[in-house]
């Protein structure tokens, strides 16, 4: 059957014939709404509600557990499909002085397989893609826990750009106004590298945002940090980037997290520095560079660097300017790089 919070309203017409468009909306809607479609919905006719229920329904995720920080305003919730394999969402808070409203870091895989050394979830391995409805549900689980959805990061488990199209399918729901939506641009797709998958992204959804995980500027040390440097090199990762600056005019995020010894030198600051410069002179566009705070795990081999106020310092004489991300929620294993729920 078609899980139907992972419909917009054209497909779910193209699945549904006998619902005409504006019934298609006004479905979509009540679905999206938490009303579901057991009972009439207005303005639509019984013989095209019948038509969605013998075809359609409203699966939910089972809760596994639900977990809140002690540190920060940050909760993960680890959830399961029917196969009862869990996958982990967090709620991000945003500004409180706008109230309460929070971006949701979705998982867009149960696993991985791209075995980033400094990531939690690339050591289990990929287990399975995520269904666009899954994807979805993790946001409208979000929502139930009260206030306001501003933004979405596909930052948690998996590679999105490995499960594109379901990841494409669940922005085209969550941005659709009949469905509680969420502006495109408050929605950042994260990728290891996936020059393929970036390119995709620019003509399918060039309003979304773009980060890159980039771990050095110099290739042989990124390369003993993610592997995928094998068969994706950063260079042909940073063509395609530049392809999604032009499609969207939006300066992509280039992420690191440092790791004590390994890539926070003043040698690998100065590389990344110049790779940036390389990058604003192509695109016109300066890359905003995170640095984040690396977050153990159990059986880790790394150590968070305490050379951040020094490479910070190294990159702001060579004129890149970068900042520190926040990463929350580490004492319940929901900051960048620590999510792995147990399945």
């Amino acid at each position: 059957m078609i899980a139907l919070q992972g419909e917009t309203p054209e497909t779910l017409r193209a699945s549904v014939p006998e619902l005409d468009e504006g019934e298609a909306r006004r479905v979509v809607a009540a679905v999206h709404r938490d009303e579901g479609i057991g009972a009439p919905v207005r303005g639509v006719r019984r013989t095209s509600l019948e038509a969605v229920r013998r075809l359609g329904h409203v699966p939910r995720l089972a809760r596994v557990a639900e977990q809140k920080s002690s540190l920060d305003p940050f909760r993960k919730l680890a959830l399961a499909g029917s196969d009862g394999r869990a996958f982990e969402t967090v709620r991000i808070p945003l500004d409180p002085r706008h109230g309460e409203r929070f971006s949701v870091c979705v998982s867009s895989q149960v696993g991985c397989a791209l075995a980033c050394a400094f990531c939690a979830t690339g050591r289990m391995g990929l287990l399975r893609n995520l269904e666009t409805w899954e994807i979805v549900e993790q946001v409208r689980e979000v929502r139930r826990m009260g206030g306001r959805v501003h933004g979405v990061v596909f930052q948690g488990m998996g590679e999105p750009l490995a499960n594109l199209d379901r990841v494409l399918a669940a922005i085209a729901v969550l941005t659709n106004p009949c469905a509680r939506p969420v502006d495109a641009r408050a929605i950042t797709v994260s990728t290891s590298g996936l020059p393929s998958g970036i390119l995709r992204l620019a003509r399918e959804a060039p309003r979304v945002r773009l980060a890159i995980s980039i771990a050095s500027a110099i290739p042989g040390d990124r390369r003993s940090l993610m592997p995928i440097d094998d068969a994706h090199a950063l260079a042909d990762v940073l063509e395609a980037a530049a392809v999604h600056v032009a499609a969207s005019g939006y300066a992509p995020m280039w992420a690191l997290t440092l790791l004590e010894g390994r890539n926070d030198s003043a040698e690998h600051a100065r590389a990344l520095a110049a790779l940036a410069k390389r990058f604003e002179a192509k695109t016109g566009v300066r890359p905003r560079i995170s640095l984040i705070p690396y977050n153990a795990f159990p059986d880790d081999p790394f150590a968070r660097s305490s050379a951040h106020a020094a490479f910070r310092e190294e990159l702001s004489r060579a004129g890149v300017p970068s900042h520190e991300r926040y990463s929350g929620g580490a004492d319940i294993a929901a900051a960048c790089g620590q999510l792995r729920a147990a399945t």
